[in-house]
């Protein structure tokens, strides 16, 4: 009965512990610090904002475009948009290259020099150039969530391919298989767990640089909106836009999470 007990009551633990731990952070945040008309022990409202007047703002914002041009949903959609056609470049383009120089002595030869050579300039160092060539507008954005994405895809992929077990491509050369039928039936399928971490890797590495690219240039977007309440001394729209940029960027975590998960499971069967 105790065995039981135990058994039942640890998976209702551990649900309770996220939960427990976001509301003791949010109350030790919120008593932490004082009203605008208070002085004492407390964090001064004009240095830190708290969750409740954060709230209040976050709620005003959807409907109300002052002082920044743009209410929150308008800043949070022009970011979803960079965002997420910069991660579909990066993907489309950053795994399948990276799965081939895995395999492909020729591909590998060819692509690993230049990658190797691009890959550690930061992807913020590419925004001067940028402006240059695409502006402020949405492809100078695109351009640089790309650039960031793609290295994690690369190189995910094409250590999924290199870490395929050697027996299996034996066995397949033995049954006669071409280059590339173990590529597409051998190394693939077994790099197929690296990819899906890639996505994950990919999506912050994406989320991150969006973020210091709308800190520098833009107009629009959440890291905007940061900007614009340092410029303004506003610490509450500073706070909205990064608990924004937060709860943004774990939903999307969430929805490959949840993808990852179906494809895995369907691959299984």
């Amino acid at each position: 009965m105790a065995f039981e007990t135990v058994k039942v009551g640890k998976p209702l633990l551990l649900r309770i512990l996220p939960v427990l731990s976001i509301v003791m952070f949010f109350t030790v945040w919120e008593v932490s610090v004082a009203p605008p008309d208070v002085h004492d022990w407390r964090i001064p409202s004009t240095l830190l904002t708290s969750p409740s007047d954060a709230f209040k703002l976050g709620i005003d914002k959807l409907t109300n475009v002052n002082p920044d041009g743009a209410t929150l949903l308008t800043h949070a959609y022009v970011s979803m948009q960079e965002a997420f056609l910069g991660y579909i470049l990066a993907l489309a383009i950053g795994l399948p290259l990276g799965l081939m120089m895995g395999w492909f002595s020729m591909v590998r030869g060819l692509a690993r020099p230049i990658f190797e050579l691009v890959r550690p300039i930061p992807p913020i160092a590419w925004i001067p150039l940028t402006i240059f060539w695409f502006g402020i507008g949405l492809g100078g954005k695109v351009f640089i969530i790309w650039i960031s994405g793609i290295v994690p895809c690369v190189i995910n992929a094409f250590l999924g391919v290199r870490m395929t077990n050697p027996v299996h491509i034996q066995m397949a050369r033995t049954f006669g298989a071409s280059d590339w039928k173990i590529f597409t039936s051998v190394c693939v399928p077994s790099a197929l767990p690296m990819v899906f971490g890639a996505l994950q890797i990919a999506l912050a590495y994406c989320w991150v640089t969006l973020v210091g690219a709308e800190l520098l240039a833009s107009d629009q977007g959440l890291g905007f909106l940061i900007t614009m309440g340092r410029n303004l001394g506003r610490t509450d729209i500073v706070i909205l836009g990064m608990v924004s940029v937060g709860l943004a960027g774990a939903v999307i975590g969430v929805i490959i999470d949840r993808v990852e998960a179906k494809l895995l499971a369907g691959i299984r069967r």
